[in-house]
């Protein structure tokens, strides 16, 4: 096996996701244990430069979700001393947990995104709804595993849904795409299955992800052939248009009429249970220590 070195798996932080990112950390951490990688697990706090200097590491595998983890300040941070790392770059990064910023370039690049807009007070809501029209999903720009979003389906939630969202910062409204929902994972320049997913709740939300078990997923996704490829093509046009690099997870929405469209790329997905990278990588043939080493051989790639 390759000598990886001594790696640390950074999870946890300040993040709203830091429950998560324990629980993705800890998988990761038991699955490189298991390869016999000399694996070492550090919960980020304010001693985290001392800690990573003093450790004498090779990689970093990062688990952290959300702010910090995703945004690009941790990576920007790994940069300055000079520890390769796992998934994007700063500048994908960024990009990627920006929505507003991801879809504008996503636009840009021809990759088909709902209609949105960025709302900088309650009053916005009602000029975007009667824009965008009902039912209207408005969601914080910077946050992840569904935090503070609400689906709208008349006026009388604007204001409600405006602070849900606000609490968390930049607020966005997009338009609804009503329809089956999926999601691709990419691993190393490829795509993997394409997962449906299935939930009676109002959409795929916090609750769906990791606290239910009503959530059905589906892999194979019930596509045509054809399909299946467009959906892979579509999540890599996305992936690549944003600079992202190693591994990520691109999720999309399928409308009445059959087009897809983009929702988002998280750049370090969940890797729980509940989590859809491994289940994907087990459709194509990978076990949870298989992805995670792939994971980590990315580490660093330019």
């Amino acid at each position: 096996m390759k000598d990886y070195g001594r790696v640390a798996v950074l999870y946890g932080g300040p993040s709203s996701e830091r429950e998560i990112s324990l629980k993705s950390g800890a998988a990761v951490v038991q699955a490189l244990k298991s390869r016999g990688v000399d694996v070492h697990a550090i919960d980020v706090q304010p001693d985290i430069a001392t800690r990573l200097v003093a450790g004498n590491f090779k990689t970093v595998f990062l688990m952290l979700h959300g702010r910090l983890g995703e945004d690009g300040a941790i990576q920007g941070f790994l940069e300055v001393l000079g520890l390769p790392y796992t998934g994007s770059g700063i500048t994908a990064s960024a990009i990627a947990m920006d929505k507003a910023l991801s879809k504008a370039v996503w636009v840009a690049s021809g990759v088909p995104t709902p209609e949105y807009a960025l709302i900088d007070s309650p009053d916005g809501m009602a000029t975007a709804a009667g824009r965008l029209g009902y039912p209207l999903i408005v969601k914080p720009v910077a946050e992840g595993s569904s935090i503070g979003i609400t689906k709208v389906r008349d006026a009388r939630d604007l204001a409600r849904a405006y602070q849900l969202a606000a609490d968390y910062g930049r607020v966005l409204a997009e338009r609804c795409v009503t329809g089956a929902e999926y999601t691709c994972a990419i691993l190393g320049g490829r795509a993997l299955p394409v997962i449906r997913l299935e939930t009676p709740q109002d959409f795929y939300d916090y609750e769906a992800k990791y606290v239910l078990n009503t959530t059905r997923y589906h892999c194979p996704a019930g596509l045509a052939p054809d399909e299946e490829r467009e959906v892979q093509t579509l999540a890599l046009r996305a992936f690549q248009a944003l600079g992202a690099r190693g591994w990520g997870r691109v999720d999309l929405m399928r409308d009445a009429d059959g087009r897809f469209y983009v929702l988002e790329l998280n750049t370090a997905p969940g890797m729980t249970d509940h989590s859809l990278v491994p289940m994907a990588a087990r459709a194509a043939g990978l076990s949870f220590e298989d992805l995670v080493l792939a994971i980590l051989d990315h580490a660093g790639d330019a």
